[in-house]
């Protein structure tokens, strides 16, 4: 069987499956199988497959078949134009997720050294991205995982970005030792009515957003004060829907704040942006 029959094949039980863009997922597997470039894949079709190399390439269409996210069986995931390894112990990054680093970019390009934290920073994806765009910038990433940070300290040491991104250990902001200029989160969104059959792959941990999906979130908002200087900027992805509720959250802790809801390319609300225009000592606690 050439590569270009095994393409044509797979790419039929993929979507046959109901597996979505089947035509990429098939690609990837078999460059992960053959361990080769997209350029030589497409220059190379009609090259034959070796018996092993078949068996090997439709075992792993058949894990993608039972649900195992591509990441995972390949131990990849590109973000923001670069590669991030990723395993079951993190969240497969988003696309839509890269609206955080743009928008933190824009904010905080400007400080001649910005003190950025992110928090649930998972497989380092978006602190390692602002740190290769901001080489002044001093980045802490927590996570309540150790195993997480395990995987996210593996991607910085990869990037070169090891030395200027500081990985903690513990809960929300609770490690971050000092007031910053910008909080960035993609918190767990998901309410637990909506948690489907991914969470076999995925980590619970990272994707439980409780009864309504915006536990974590609103546990954050209430939490920021002491770690955000007078002038800082909030950035928190939210899910479908979850736009207008935390908007109202944010307003009821910092009614002078100046805050906005931004949607990603599909036009959903995704990020909610609070920028602090006095300090906050007096904000509100909400329960």
């Amino acid at each position: 069987m050439t590569l270009k029959q095994a393409l044509s094949r797979a790419r039929g039980i993929l979507a046959d499956g109901n597996i979505e863009d089947a035509p990429l997922e098939s690609e990837l597997l078999l460059r992960h199988t053959l361990k080769i470039s997209q350029v030589q894949l497409y220059l190379d079709l009609d090259h034959e497959l070796s018996p092993n190399q078949e068996q090997t390439f439709w075992q792993l269409i058949k894990r993608r078949l039972n649900g195992e996210p591509t990441a995972y069986i390949t131990g990849h995931r590109e973000f923001y134009g670069l590669d991030f390894y990723v395993s079951p112990d993190v969240l497969i990054p988003r696309p839509e997720s890269e609206l955080l680093v743009e928008m933190a970019l824009d904010l905080i390009q400007n400080r001649p050294v910005p003190t950025i934290a992110e928090v649930g920073t998972g497989c380092g994806a978006i602190a390692i991205s602002l740190a290769l765009k901001l080489r002044r910038a001093k980045i802490y990433a927590t996570d309540v995982s150790a195993l997480a940070l395990k995987v996210a300290l593996f991607n910085c040491q990869r990037h070169g970005v090891a030395d200027r991104i500081c990985l903690l250990h513990g809960d929300m902001l609770a490690p971050i030792p000092e007031p910053v200029d910008l909080v960035v989160a993609n918190l767990p969104y998901v309410s637990e009515s909506e948690l489907t059959s991914s969470v076999n792959f995925e980590p619970l941990l990272a994707l439980d957003g409780g009864s309504d999906g915006l536990e974590k979130i609103y546990q954050l908002c209430q939490r920021v004060t002491d770690k955000l200087r007078p002038d800082g900027y909030l950035l928190l992805e939210v899910g479908q829907g979850q736009g207008k509720e935390v908007t109202t959250c944010l307003h009821s802790l910092f009614p002078s704040a100046k805050i906005e809801v931004v949607p990603d390319l599909s036009g959903i609300d995704r990020v909610v942006s609070l920028r602090l225009t006095h300090n906050p000592s007096g904000a509100k606690l909400i329960n």
